[in-house]
């Protein structure tokens, strides 16, 4: 293995989260009466959350979201929670067949709630330990900050410049650059549509990867 830990987004990395958020995203503010495509609510508003996800659909429809959005939202997320959502292909086996001995961590815009149920759905929790961060929990400024990243490899207690990101979106990936490691954009969830990889090189990812084989092949190749 080129690099002494390894440290994962989850939504769009692990698990197919991005394309159900962003489908219901697009049908949701199309309805509202602001057409909207999957791939421009992909292009505008993955890898944001909080206020700053707020802030962006706000400035998209020029008014104030309505009141049943979050309770939108949150529906969609308690029944993900209840019932799991797929696995990015090939991401559960990626994990299973990691060297045993090496740090992992997630570093995520998530809350760690919501991350450990679907890892939990997935079967892989156990992989993970107490190595699950979140941008909202652990500091104090999220993604596109790189504060998220290097505070998961201070608790792996590792170089982050001798650590691989594996991320999806643009927001993300902008921090994971600006954190000094090394960083995969993986185009391999359902929400990667054309230009996808184009915009991560663009942000300077070191390698861009379509599928999990990919990413294997970098990490092992001499």
């Amino acid at each position: 293995m080129r690099f002494d830990a390894i440290i994962f987004d989850f939504d769009g990395v692990l698990i197919e989260s991005e394309h159900v958020h962003n489908v219901h995203l697009a049908d949701y503010l199309t309805h509202l009466g602001h057409p909207t495509t999957v791939q421009e609510a992909v292009e505008n508003f993955m890898g944001l959350s909080g206020a700053a996800f707020i802030q962006a659909l706000e400035q998209w429809i020029a008014q104030p979201l309505p009141t049943d959005f979050h309770e939108a939202h949150a529906a969609l997320d308690a029944r993900a929670l209840e019932e799991g959502l797929e696995e990015v292909a090939g991401a559960v086996g990626f994990i299973l067949g990691l060297p045993p001995g090496l740090p992992r961590a997630i570093a995520s815009s998530s809350r760690v709630s919501w991350i450990e149920r679907h890892l939990e759905h997935l079967g892989v929790r156990e992989h993970f330990g107490d190595m699950i961060f979140s941008g909202h929990q652990h500091v104090a400024r999220g993604k596109p900050a790189p504060d998220i990243y290097l505070h998961a490899a201070q608790a792996l207690g590792v170089d982050i410049a001798r650590s691989v990101i594996i991320e999806d979106s643009p927001v993300g990936a902008t921090g994971a650059v600006a954190s000094g490691a090394q960083v995969i954009g993986l185009c391999a969830g359902s929400h990667c549509l054309p230009g996808h990889a184009e915009r991560l090189r663009t942000i300077g990812v070191h390698r861009i990867a379509h599928d999990f084989d990919e990413v294997r092949d970098f990490l092992l190749r001499s």
